[in-house]
């Protein structure tokens, strides 16, 4: 199959394109189409992945599925024969890879958890020992499981542009004390929820950050959820604080780019077909083991079958 990197409806309303997503304007909802564009350094790269659309939104359909009792969400359908009759032209583009979901306001706020220090976190704890100025305990290494979950929240950064970590009042002051609250809430309660089936799976959730907006019914669920763009997953047997850990995300497509030496600057470049291959091989790998069933992905441009 190849690569769908811009989603072409005609004359449907285009809202905007992130760095994965295509969003759409269908009357009183929304499309959004997980594109197989990839993303590394806050830049989008000129090859996409093929079929990592579908794999991203298959997987957010399951973690929505499971967490519907905890929170509720942003979904309307997923099934592209219960879309509206203006997007039936465009059912090869849609199958597989899109969500119609409910407007909402979303709320200006990156809602991250932490189970486990790594990345920026632990960066932060080489240098001051805290991560998002929370103190931890001396001793720590780079992998380590953190004494309890952390909530650190962040900006959300335009592309191109790097999330800044903010502390709870920021957050207070953003959306005011009761959501602030409830978004701290929500946050851990998901990740609790998820960590412990990723758990089952023989899988760690080390950290993971959710977006939620506010609807007329009160705060939902919304963009995608706890896959391997958002959340880093690690192989359980595999885990050794001292270290990087064996995960479930682009990381092949980061240590191709450090090795040809990329500035990170416009233009970002292309990747090749070993890349491509082990990392599509990597989602879905993250697919089958976060739901326990297959995903075959074949046909141009969404064909697929679970």
């Amino acid at each position: 199959m190849t690569a769908l990197l811009n989603t072409n409806l005609g004359a449907m309303p285009l809202l905007g394109r992130g760095k994965v997503r295509d969003l759409y304007a269908v009357g009183d909802a929304l499309l959004l189409v997980a594109s197989d564009r990839i993303s590394a350094f806050d830049h989008v790269l000129a090859t996409g992945i093929p079929g990592k659309g579908i794999i991203l939104t298959q997987i957010s359909l399951f973690w929505f599925d499971l967490l519907s009792e905890l929170v509720p969400n942003h979904l309307i359908t997923a099934e592209v024969s219960e879309f509206p009759v203006s997007l039936q032209p465009y059912a090869d583009q849609l199958e597989g890879r899109s969500m119609l979901v409910k407007r909402a306001r979303m709320l200006p706020v990156e809602c991250v958890a932490r189970g486990y220090l790594t990345g920026s976190g632990w960066k932060e704890y080489r240098a001051s020992g805290t991560v998002c100025g929370i103190p931890l305990p001396t001793g720590l290494l780079d992998g380590s499981r953190l004494p309890e979950p952390l909530y650190t929240p962040s900006t959300k950064g335009e592309a191109g542009t790097h999330d800044e970590n903010i502390s709870y009042a920021a957050t207070e002051a953003a959306v005011g004390a009761a959501d602030a609250a409830e978004l701290k809430r929500l946050t851990l309660a998901i990740y609790q929820r998820a960590a412990e089936h990723a758990e089952s799976r023989g899988l760690i959730l080390a950290d993971t950050k959710f977006e939620f907006g506010r609807t007329a019914e009160g705060i939902i669920l919304a963009d995608e959820v706890l896959t391997p763009d958002s959340s880093r997953f690690w192989e359980a047997t595999a885990w050794k604080p001292g270290g990087a850990q064996p995960s479930f995300d682009k990381q092949f497509v980061r240590d191709y780019l450090e090795s040809i030496h990329w500035n990170k600057q416009k233009p970002a470049p292309g990747l090749p077909d070993e890349v491509l291959e082990r990392t599509q091989a990597k989602y879905l790998e993250a697919f089958r083991r976060l739901t326990g069933r297959e995903l075959n992905l074949q046909g141009v441009d969404g064909t697929h079958r679970t």
